[in-house]
């Protein structure tokens, strides 16, 4: 064991995972005792626990293949339908329903909103039909043009704009990320943080307890706070058992004055920005934004930390210093996320109308690769239809389970003519697609099931905007130093293949 799994087991973490533990062993133990006492009573109950668990995933509205996962689970007697009940279904409290229902209310339609649209409708249907798609499925979303931006192909070179954009602060920031640690990156950001609090910028902070769990001290929230910044943990891990712990924030938001706004895959730790060296060279991307689309970071931001915070207030007064730039194209940021805070799963429907609708090639990053029968499909037909379709994911891995399951999925899609790479020189952990030169995605949104199904994420869609000839370039310089994989490169054993199949089945649950 070493000195962080160590410092992590004796922290308030890992007391809170003992408690959970015992917590599930006094549930299984009560059951099973039940059993001794009274084996009547005992089998009316599990059959009614059963019966009802089985209605309940009938009943309930999730993809064919999560409720055949679910229905397998809960066949196993006593444990399968405790487990449901512990991690299936998230139910909202009376409060939680109060305060979605009050930002379902919201409107946020931009006053050139529907016009942008009309006119997208005219020029290019197909576009239009996605971009219906998204702005049906997240409320928070919208159409911007007055916007500019700047693609960054590494995470040091963003991390070097958002230090200078920091400094520029006046009225407010925010940052919303997965992953915070001390070191240089963190570190240099946080004296900024520090100095803009002592000259009155509000600044709030949102990170997530388990993503920060190894990297950050349990009380690093009331530290933060000594420094005048208003920190909280997203989803804070207490000694419960709760399907909560499932859904967690994988955002990456950084909102200056309602101005100038980042995101991407790159999270705020040294090894984004390649100042050590984890999994090889890290490659990475983002985006940054100046003018309207600034508005939707910023309620993205302000949506998640009110739910965590249980309060909302009034959003239109951090967009009162945002102004219009000269920029062409259109920018669509939206947010994705878990039932029943999101209705469906935005992130996946965008990917899969871009990648049916294009026509000439789609281009796709991604660290992980763990997709349904619905996406799988999507991409393969587009293979065959004669897009040019490619896939780059890493050849340094950061979980050595995931890398087989990953490259299980391969054969399927190279004999319908995909074409995939590995990033030989290290890991690449970003998540960007580009189709046609027209459309493209910079965002947290992984092709996993984490990402797609349980994760709280968020992403632009980028339409005709002068950046993704950046993105494309990115693009081709990645294949040029990845690895292309023809059929037959990995032979799986039978244990992996095996290992592949498990993890696919239980993936809705995972």
């Amino acid at each position: 064991m070493n000195l962080r799994k160590f410092q992590l087991l004796m922290s308030k973490y890992g007391f809170s995972i003992i408690v959970m533990l015992l917590e599930l062993f006094f549930i299984f133990w009560l059951f099973f005792y039940l059993g001794e006492i009274n084996k009547d009573l005992w089998i009316l109950v599990v059959t009614l626990l059963t019966v009802g668990t089985i209605f309940s995933i009938v009943n309930r509205s999730m993809t064919p293949e999560s409720k055949v996962t679910w229905l397998l689970v809960t066949f196993i007697p006593v444990v399968g339908p405790l487990i449901y009940l512990m991690f299936g279904e998230r139910r909202l409290s009376r409060k939680e329903m109060k305060q979605l229902r009050s930002m379902d209310s919201m409107k946020f339609r931009e006053d050139n909103s529907y016009e942008l649209r009309l006119d997208l409708k005219k020029k290019n249907k197909s576009a239009f039909g996605i971009v219906k798609s998204l702005l049906s499925m997240d409320h928070n979303a919208d159409v911007y043009d007055g916007t500019a931006s700047q693609y960054f192909a590494l995470g040091e070179d963003m991390y070097a704009a958002i230090l200078e954009d920091l400094k520029s602060a006046e009225k407010f920031i925010f940052l919303e990320y997965y992953i915070i640690e001390e070191g240089k990156m963190w570190n240099s950001i946080l004296e900024i943080l520090k100095e803009k609090a002592a000259q009155g910028v509000e600044i709030k902070l949102l990170y997530d307890d388990i993503g920060c769990m190894a990297t950050l001290p349990g009380d690093y929230t009331q530290i933060l706070r000594s420094y005048g910044i208003h920190a909280y943990k997203f989803n804070k891990v207490i000694p419960r058992m709760t399907v909560a712990y499932n859904n967690r924030d994988h955002r990456k938001i950084l909102v200056v004055d309602g101005q100038v706004g980042y995101t991407g895959g790159i999270n705020l730790a040294d090894e984004y920005i390649n100042h050590v060296e984890r999994f090889g060279h890290w490659k990475d991307g983002g985006i940054r934004l100046d003018g309207r689309a600034v508005k939707a970071l910023t309620r993205l931001f302000l949506l998640n930390w009110y739910i965590n915070r249980g309060e909302i207030t009034d959003f239109d007064k951090y967009h009162l210093e945002n102004q219009a730039v000269e920029g062409a194209g259109l920018y669509i940021p939206y947010g994705s996320g878990p039932k029943p805070m999101y209705k469906s799963q935005v992130g996946k429907n965008v990917y899969q109308n871009i990648i049916s609708q294009a026509t000439d090639y789609v281009y796709i990053t991604t660290p992980y690769l763990i997709i349904d029968y619905d996406l799988t499909e999507d991409i393969k037909n587009a293979a065959m239809r004669g897009v040019d379709v490619r896939i780059v994911t890493p050849y340094v891995t950061d979980k050595k389970l995931i890398q087989p399951i990953t490259r299980g999925s391969y054969r399927e899609l190279l004999a319908a003519g995909v074409r995939i790479y590995e990033y030989t020189p290290g890991f690449i952990h970003s998540k960007n697609v580009i189709a046609d030169d027209e459309l493209a995605v910079v965002g947290t949104i992984n092709f996993d099931y984490r990402s797609l199904v349980h994760h709280y994420e968020n992403a632009v869609l980028l339409y005709k905007t002068p950046i993704l000839s950046d993105i494309k370039a990115d693009f081709e310089e990645i294949f040029k130093v990845s690895k292309e994989v023809y059929d037959g490169v990995f032979k799986s054993t039978w244990y992996q293949s095996l290992l592949k199949e498990i993890v696919q089945l239980f993936a809705p649950m995972l």
